[in-house]
């Protein structure tokens, strides 16, 4: 072994050889320098054997940082500590603690939830973290997070109006938290995020559509939806809308496979919500007036899409979900004066004033009600008075739209007259 103190030229200068060549720098350190490369080892002796520390590779370690390296593992000798066995320790913390960071709990978490999510609370869940978390403390030990941490991801996302984004993302993490804690992670001390919504200004009040409930009103709107002079499968997708109750996604994303027009009745599969138990038979009883509107339909669309209301851009895809919204707009309807989900709501409000049960127009709505069992066998339940229900309804809005005399439609209760229609 060469002697004396090493200096950064000698060991820029140091040749690779087939031979390796121990260049010493004194208390044990040396540079090994082979045809491969240039390596920094000390030896030393530890109960009694002869042991080899590698301190790193130049010229990523550099000649002093390799001196306090083996002057910490000098110290750790006088202590009485192996130091091979410290680096062995430290190599596993630092395997663990790749494995604990939040970003790597936070999807592994996802990958379990996700066979339970639909596809749009995923994605959902996935940006929000992605876009707002991540980037600040996914590679950060979870045990180590702080309430300011989470606080500041939290308050960041609020000060760009997204103050429901900040709530949900909010949940998220505490979730993770959670799983981390199942997962039993040392030195995990619960959940920074917990308590924290009270820190945000509160959620936006719950949104409510606009619609239109006044029958005068109602009448108006019916007759300007069939004046509409736009794209004819635009005015049927409108027509439909205050007969069926249904969601306006799946109205324009409806399949002629999925509709039996001999039987007058339309049967889909329902996801509304973030959960696959959410997936569910609808089946939704045609009026007779729905099935006028889709018998007229059919030639136009079914030979060129499998969709009832195919995209104008691409037939492979439906309608765009701001079809119907823009229709109504060009009539005249903004988006203060009435949605398209606002027949839903045009809907349940006037069959509940004139009597039907609830239970039948929440069924109609496709609203989950009762248990998990009942529901499993019930897919069809009240689908002869949801029938006659619908038909009943259809026929009331024919008469608003006539301008006839706007009385209760027939009901379990007494009809009661509410207001005439001028022109009758």
């Amino acid at each position: 072994m060469a002697t004396g103190k090493l200096t950064d030229t000698a060991i820029k200068r140091a040749k690779h050889a087939d031979k390796p060549v121990k260049l010493a720098d004194g208390g044990g350190l040396y540079l090994l320098v082979n045809k491969t490369g240039k390596y920094w080892r000390m030896d030393y002796r530890y109960a009694g054997k002869r042991k080899t520390l590698a301190l790193g590779v130049y010229p990523t370690v550099s000649l002093k940082q390799a001196r306090e390296r083996r002057d910490e593992a000098k110290t750790q000798l006088d202590a009485g500590t192996d130091p091979a066995t410290v680096k062995r320790q430290r190599k596993t913390a630092l395997v663990e603690a790749a494995k604990n960071t939040f970003e790597a709990l936070g999807r592994d978490w996802y990958a379990k939830q996700l066979p339970g999510w639909v596809a749009g609370h995923a994605k959902r869940v996935l940006a929000s973290l992605e876009n707002d978390v991540y980037p600040w403390i996914g590679g950060t030990p979870i045990a180590d997070i702080r309430v300011a941490d989470v606080l500041a991801i939290l308050k960041r996302i609020q000060e760009r109006g997204a103050v429901e984004t900040a709530h949900r993302t909010r949940g998220y993490i505490e979730q993770i938290f959670a799983y981390a804690a199942i997962c039993e992670v040392p030195g995990l001390m619960g959940s920074p995020a917990a308590g924290l919504s009270k820190a945000l200004k509160p959620k936006p009040a719950a949104k409510h559509f606009p619609t239109i409930t006044e029958p005068k009103r109602i009448g108006d709107l019916l007759r300007a939806i069939d004046g509409y002079s736009g794209q004819f499968v635009t005015r049927c997708l409108l027509q439909l809308h205050p007969l069926l109750m249904v969601r306006p996604g799946e109205l324009r994303a409806a399949l002629w496979a999925d509709i039996d027009l001999e039987a007058a009745e339309w049967r889909f599969n329902t996801s509304k919500t973030k959960t696959t138990e959410s997936k569910r038979l609808h089946i939704v009883p045609l009026p007779k007036q729905a099935v006028a509107i889709l018998r007229e339909l059919h030639p136009l669309t079914s030979c060129r899409s499998v969709y009832v209301f195919p995209g104008q851009v691409s037939a492979k895809r439906p309608a765009s979900e701001n079809t119907a919204r823009a229709a109504l707009r060009r009539m005249g309807y903004g988006n203060e004066d009435m949605s398209p989900h606002g027949f839903r709501a045009m809907a349940s409000t006037l069959l509940h004033e004139m009597g039907y049960p609830h239970a039948h127009i929440e069924k109609q709505l496709a609203h989950l009600f009762g248990n998990e069992v009942s529901r499993a066998y019930n897919h069809a339940d009240h689908l002869a008075e949801r029938r006659a229900m619908l038909q009943a309804w259809a026929d009331y809005l024919a008469g608003l739209k006539k301008g006839a005399s706007v009385t209760a439609i027939g009901t379990p209760k007494k009809a009661k007259t509410t207001e005439s229609v001028p022109g009758e």
